[in-house]
């Protein structure tokens, strides 16, 4: 569980109140995972914990992307004594994008209501200018144009994150992660394995947590030679390939290499190697009960010292407290 998450607008308030409004062509599994989450929540706990509420930016009924349609509790302008608001996004996000809406939603955070949003709901809040200096993350297909439209945002390619009073998850199942951390930071992390249990995780993802997207989606299919690079890097982890190898195999000088994982992953090749390696070790740490100093060998590390660092440095705790956690 991240020992960094903050819910500096939320207080622990008998029952929290939150609000989804329902975008044209929402993603209905992802809604209905983020309100699984807080129904179990009530059960386990044998109290009101959250109450939730359901909106459309018309009051009239939203046909899911699924074809299921969703009869709202009421209009957005209707919606009072929120706690927090989420954007339910799907399909087609940036057309459903209207001014009016974003009007709306800056009557909210005019009036520190916290927001949040589930998969392309983030468009509606970054293009209401409502993430500018937040972290925030959307699903990865969408990754790319975010990037280009909204240069100055702070995008991820996590899971889900939590930044003050902004909650943004990918989409999927990645909602049930964002909710169990929500759900830890006010209530505590035994209630949250308690209803992991219910939910059949087999652990709680966090932050550090990065989507499988596609590296063409990352990066769009213009450039070969950096798939390449990855490929190669993916292929070589227990006996990691120099940066010169690299770019040798792949036809390009090192400075080249460089340049394109500056551009297109922003980070140095180095950087993005080294975390590569330490995301197979954590697989290994939370799947298996290979020795420490194991996984750190098949992970191309000399020692175990050296792994420890690199790992805490990554993921703010070492991989000893990595499995402990687990068990």
């Amino acid at each position: 569980m991240s020992d960094d998450i903050s819910v500096e607008q939320v207080e622990p308030v008998v029952t929290l109140n939150i609000g989804f409004l329902l975008m044209p062509e929402f993603t209905l599994s992802t809604f209905a995972n983020a309100v699984g989450i807080l129904r179990m929540a009530n059960r386990i706990s044998g109290r009101e914990l959250y109450r939730w509420s359901t909106y459309s930016s018309t009051g009239e009924a939203v046909l899911s992307s699924s074809g299921l349609e969703i009869r709202p509790d009421g209009v957005l302008d209707s919606a009072t004594e929120l706690n927090i608001l989420m954007v339910c996004g799907g399909y087609n996000i940036k057309q459903h994008c209207t001014k009016l809406l974003s009007d709306r939603l800056r009557v909210f955070a005019k009036n520190k209501i916290p927001l949040g949003a589930l998969c392309t709901g983030t468009y509606a809040l970054a293009n209401a200018g409502l993430l500018d200096g937040y972290r925030c993350t959307i699903h990865w297909e969408n990754l790319a144009s975010m990037r280009e439209e909204f240069p100055k945002l702070q995008l991820s390619s996590s899971l889900f994150a939590i930044d003050r009073d902004r909650y943004t998850c990918s989409g999927g199942i990645s909602s049930i992660d964002l909710m169990l951390n929500l759900v830890a930071s006010i209530h505590g992390h035994q209630l949250v394995q308690q209803i992991s249990e219910q939910f059949t995780c087999d652990r709680v993802r966090t932050e550090k947590d990065a989507q499988r997207a596609p590296l063409q989606y990352l990066i769009g299919a213009s450039q070969p030679r950096l798939v390449d690079a990855v490929t190669l890097m993916e292929s070589n982890v227990e006996e990691p390939l120099s940066l010169d190898e690299v770019a040798n195999y792949v036809g390009i000088s090192r400075r080249q290499l460089e340049r394109l994982f500056n551009r297109y992953l922003h980070c140095a090749p180095s950087r993005y190697y080294l975390e590569l390696r330490l995301s197979r070790a954590r697989l290994l740490l939370l799947q298996t009960s290979i020795p420490v100093i194991d996984v750190a060998i098949s992970c191309g590390f000399s020692t175990a010292p050296h792994f420890s660092r690199c790992y805490s440095e990554l993921y703010g705790k070492p991989p000893s407290n990595e499995r402990s956690m687990r068990d």
